[in-house]
């Protein structure tokens, strides 16, 4: 019964060893270079992801809530636009580097639309893979690439806003938000971006939170609670 249970908690692993098997019993040089490869990535991502993990930590640190909120959260508009694309663009690594960054930036308010963009940028217009497709490809090449990724990925991100939502990221499921609008239930009224503006604002016809670095006004975001005419606010008492 455990052995049934873990097969089903770790589907991936099962599906990747089951592989292999069958792999070294009918390919064996295919099976082989798979390791070979395998062992490769590991070693690459057990060396870098510590790096990454104290550079994501140190930034979480160091960047204020209300920065990352200005310059790159859903009122940032083309500010935050261009700013994605050249934290993109200026990164090292590879682009499962960027995950880490790009789940901090997004607890700290920063937008899908933004986050896609610097996953996007940071997988094919980095600076140094345009430098060697200028010298192997020419000017030519690269330019007329660089411009036509760049109008994709603005196309791609504002699509995929249309379909991701912000509690559709992976969050740490051990603490509960202090502040959330349930997007379901919500109306699109904006009587609590009306009577509450400095923590709520719309986005399109649904409301979300702006910041929660600000000093809660209780009796303030009681009411604010009390106006909305389907319940959607939850205001978790424990975590403040």
């Amino acid at each position: 019964m455990n052995l049934v249970m873990k097969i089903k908690k770790n589907p991936f692993i099962v599906l990747l060893t089951s592989i292999y098997i069958f792999l070294f019993l009918t390919r064996f040089d295919v099976a082989v270079s798979s390791v070979e490869n395998s062992s490769y990535y590991i070693k690459e991502m057990l060396m870098i992801m510590p790096v990454i993990f104290v550079l994501t930590a140190l930034l979480d640190l160091w960047v204020s809530k209300e920065k990352i909120i200005k310059y790159l959260g859903k009122d940032s508009k083309n500010k935050g636009i261009m700013l994605s694309f050249v934290l993109g663009s200026v990164s090292a690594g590879p682009i499962y580097a960027a995950f880490p960054m790009c789940l901090m930036l997004h607890k700290k308010g920063a937008s899908i639309r933004n986050i896609i963009i610097i996953l996007s940028a940071w997988a094919v217009i980095k600076i140094p893979m345009l430098i060697n497709e200028f010298k192997f490809l020419g000017f030519q090449f690269m330019a007329i690439r660089w411009i036509l990724t760049i109008i994709a990925i603005i196309i791609f991100s504002w699509i995929a806003t249309k379909f991701i939502k912000d509690e559709d990221i992976i969050q740490d499921t051990n603490q509960e938000p202090l502040l959330k609008v349930d997007k379901n239930a919500c109306m699109g009224c904006t009587l609590c971006a009306k009577n509450y503006q400095e923590i709520f604002a719309m986005d399109g016809s649904q409301a979300y939170i702006k910041s929660f670095e600000l000093e809660i006004d209780t009796h303030r975001l009681k009411q604010t609670i009390e106006l909305c005419p389907v319940n959607a606010i939850r205001f978790n008492h424990k975590a403040s």
